[in-house]
C-alpha cells in the first residue's frame, strides 16, 4: 500500500481532531504537515510533519498529492480552486462553499485536471445516524410520514471564531451545522420538492443567525430540520413516524468525545455509545405491536477516509461527492430565500 502524502490547511480544532488521527491511523495515508499561520504545534504530535507556512509552499510541494481545505467557510472555494490547479485532490470541510456556483465551478475543474474533489461531511458516519439509516433502510416503521432531525447546542456567549459570528458569506449557524442536517435528510431521502424555513437571531449581541428551523417537502414525507444556541436540554436528536411506528434516538455520538482525550481512531470499541443512549423502537412486526431498545450501530469517520483512499488509488467515486456538495448549497441557497421571502420555495 503506497501511502497518499497529505497536508492540511489548518491545525486548529477541525485539523487536530477530525483529520490528522485519521491521516495518521490510516496506513494509505501520509501525513506530512499542516500549514500554520502562527502557532507551530503540529509537531508535538506528529514529529516528522512539516509546519508549512504559507499555502504555496504546500502547493509547489510537488510530493503533497491530497490537500485538506479546512479553513473558514468564505475561503473554501478560494483555495479548494488553488488546489485543483496545482494538481493535487482536495477534501473540503463543510459548508462546501459560500453558494451553489462556486460548488458547481469546482465540480468542472476537478474533471478537467482529473483530480478527485470530496466534502467532509463526516456526520454521516456517526453512530447515531447510521442507526437511524438502518431503521428506516430496514422497513420496520412502514411508509415514513414525519421526520426531525435536531442539533442542538448551548453557547449562550459570542464565540471566539470571528469568522463563524462576523456577518458574511459562510457565517452563522445554517452555514455551521446546517450542512449536516441538511446532507443527512438528503442522504435518507434525496432531493424535496420544496422547503420552508424560519432564520433568527437569539443571542444577545449576536450579529448572525443562531437558530434555523427547514421544513422539506416530499410527496407523502415531511422532514424537519431544527438547530439552535441556546438549547441547555438537549432535544432528541432523531424522531421518525411512519404508518406502523415510530423510533426515536439521541445524537450521542462518542467520537468527537474520545478524539479530545486523545483516543487513537478505529481501536478496539471505537464509536461505541453506551447502551443508555439506545434508541426506542415503538412499531408492529408480523401484527405484533412491540416496544423495544435497539441496538446502536457503531460510528466511524475512519471510513470516510478510507473510501478516499479508495476512491483515488482505484479511481471510483469519492464517499462524499462534488455532486453532494452542490444539492447541499442548493438547500441553504433556498433557505435563505425562503426565509427571506416568507414563503415555500420549490426546486
Amino acid at each position: 500500500m503506497t501511502p497518499i502524502k497529505t497536508a492540511i490547511l489548518s491545525f486548529g480544532m477541525s485539523g487536530k481532531l477530525f483529520h490528522a488521527p485519521f491521516l495518521s491511523a490510516h496506513p494509505g495515508f501520509q501525513l506530512m504537515g499542516a500549514w500554520e499561520r502562527s502557532k507551530k504545534l503540529i509537531q508535538e504530535i506528529y514529529p516528522h510533519a512539516i509546519s508549512y507556512p504559507t499555502l504555496e509552499s504546500i502547493l509547489e510541494d510537488n510530493s503533497i498529492e491530497l490537500v485538506v481545505v479546512n479553513t473558514p467557510n468564505n475561503t473554501h472555494f478560494e483555495y479548494a480552486k488553488k488546489v485543483l490547479l496545482a494538481g493535487k485532490h482536495a477534501i473540503v470541510e463543510k459548508a462546501f462553499t459560500t453558494n451553489v456556483e462556486e460548488a458547481i465551478e469546482l465540480k468542472s475543474l476537478a474533471e478537467k485536471t482529473g483530480k478527485k474533489i470530496s466534502v467532509y461531511q463526516n456526520r454521516r458516519y456517526d453512530s447515531d445516524f447510521r442507526t437511524v439509516k438502518k431503521i428506516i433502510q430496514s422497513g420496520v416503521l412502514g411508509n415514513l410520514v414525519e421526520a426531525e432531525f435536531h442539533f442542538g447546542r448551548y453557547k449562550p456567549l459570542i464565540g471566539v471564531k470571528l469568522h463563524k459570528e462576523t456577518p458574511g458569506p459562510g457565517a452563522g449557524l445554517l452555514n455551521d451545522l446546517g450542512p449536516h442536517l441538511i446532507d443527512e435528510a438528503l442522504c435518507l431521502f434525496g432531493m424535496p420538492q420544496a422547503l420552508y424555513a424560519d432564520i433568527r437571531t437569539t443571542r444577545e449581541h449576536s450579529l448572525v443567525d443562531d437558530w434555523f428551523d427547514i421544513v422539506l417537502h416530499y410527496p407523502s414525507l415531511r422532514v424537519r430540520l431544527k438547530s439552535g444556541m441556546l438549547v441547555r436540554e438537549s432535544l432528541t436528536g432523531y424522531i421518525l413516524h411512519g404508518h406502523l411506528g415510530s423510533f426515536i434516538k439521541s445524537r450521542a455520538d462518542v467520537q468527537e468525545a474520545g478524539l479530545l482525550v486523545g483516543k487513537i481512531p478505529n481501536s478496539e470499541n471505537w464509536g461505541i455509545e453506551p447502551e443508555s443512549e439506545n434508541g426506542l423502537l415503538h412499531t408492529e412486526k408480523d401484527g405484533v405491536v412491540i416496544k423495544e431498545k435497539v441496538k446502536t450501530e457503531q460510528g466511524n469517520y475512519y471510513d470516510y477516509f478510507d473510501g478516499v483512499y479508495k476512491a483515488i488509488t482505484n479511481n471510483t467515486a469519492m464517499p462524499v461527492t462534488a455532486d453532494d456538495g452542490i444539492n447541499v448549497m442548493r438547500i441553504l441557497e433556498a433557505v435563505t430565500k425562503s426565509n427571506k421571502e416568507k414563503k415555500v420555495v420549490e426546486f
